[in-house]
């Protein structure tokens, strides 16, 4: 390849990712979400099916498998046996079991021993809220493995509000405590922060969703800088499935081309899902007809018609530095 001025530019080093997520027949939730868009950002993306579903479970019907942690380690050895377990990223998302989570967290650990460099993307998945009251998805158990044992290896993590509150046991009203809990995340282990979604008021007003993004790193002296960045997106009126796997996928991706500039690696990933996520509600509602509310089958993201905002998205949603 060439770069600017006709000078021969190295080519970039073959990047992989092991993403253990679940995976849907139809439709795009999990690696499904997962692995489109960082293929088409350059990475080799190496997937383990936690589950094995025809379609995600906001349908009204699904059927399928469970992948159990026995499974999953018998997967990652036959890895290690043709010593093809070279890994610059761990990607994990929803979970439902906690042996299973306990078996992600000794492979990480195997992988962060072989190479130091490792990037653990974790998306403690637990659960939201509606109308304002937090509730859990996945069994209880799941909080204290999550808090204890994967925040502390993970690198970068994307919790929503409600699951940064579960994890550090402090409710969030404002910024400023909401800027609290992620120096609370930060301690734990992960060096950015990424809080999804949150119920703050958004300066831009009501029909905009606030994020948060927080990087510490240490740097060479030893001193530790900070850098947050706040970011309002525009709410789409409708429930999206997959939308925190396509999230972490690209954030994943992002961070890993701006290394020190969480404000532009977050303005992709959030303009980028902008432009997917508008793309589908069109399609949706065109699909469902004057007046009707689109379901499930219909609102399924628009991934491969998307596939040029996913590569090099139009910045429409930009980062305020706090």
């Amino acid at each position: 390849r060439r770069g600017a001025g006709g000078a021969a530019m190295e080519p970039e080093r073959e990047c992989r990712v092991l993403s253990i997520q679940s995976h849907v027949v139809r439709g795009y939730v999990g690696n499904k979400a997962a692995t489109f868009p960082l293929q088409v950002l350059g990475f080799e993306v190496d997937t383990v099916n936690s589950v094995q579903f025809s379609n995600h479970t906001g349908y009204a019907h699904w059927k399928g498998q469970v992948l159990n942690s026995d499974e999953l380690h018998e997967l990652y050895e036959g890895l290690k046996l043709n010593k093809v377990n070279q890994y610059d990223y761990v990607l994990t998302g929803y979970t439902r079991d906690t042996s299973f989570l306990g078996m992600v967290v000794d492979i990480v650990q195997e992988l962060k021993q072989q190479n130091s460099n490792l990037v653990y993307v974790c998306d403690p998945v637990m659960g939201d809220k509606w109308n304002g009251e937090g509730s859990m998805y996945v069994p209880k158990d799941l909080l204290p493995v999550y808090r204890d044992k994967v925040v502390p290896v993970a690198d970068i993590i994307t919790p929503n509000q409600f699951e940064a509150e579960l994890l550090t046991g402090r409710k969030i009203h404002t910024e400023k405590e909401a800027l609290e809990v992620m120096d609370m995340l930060h301690a734990m282990g992960p060096e950015t922060v990424v809080i999804t979604s949150s119920d703050l008021q958004a300066p831009l007003g009501n029909d905009y969703l606030i994020a948060l993004g927080s990087h510490r790193k240490t740097k060479a002296d030893g001193t530790k800088m900070t850098q947050r960045i706040r970011l309002e997106s525009p709410k789409v009126d409708a429930v999206f499935v997959g939308t925190g796997d396509l999230f972490a996928a690209m954030l994943l991706a992002w961070t890993h081309k701006h290394p020190n500039n969480l404000k532009v690696a977050c303005e992709k990933t959030v303009s980028a899902m902008q432009h997917v996520l508008q793309r589908t509600i069109k399609s949706a509602k065109a699909q469902a007809g004057e007046g009707n509310k689109p379901n499930s089958a219909q609102l399924e993201l628009r991934m491969v018609q998307s596939k040029k905002d996913i590569e090099n998205p139009e910045i429409i949603v930009k980062a305020t530095v706090l």
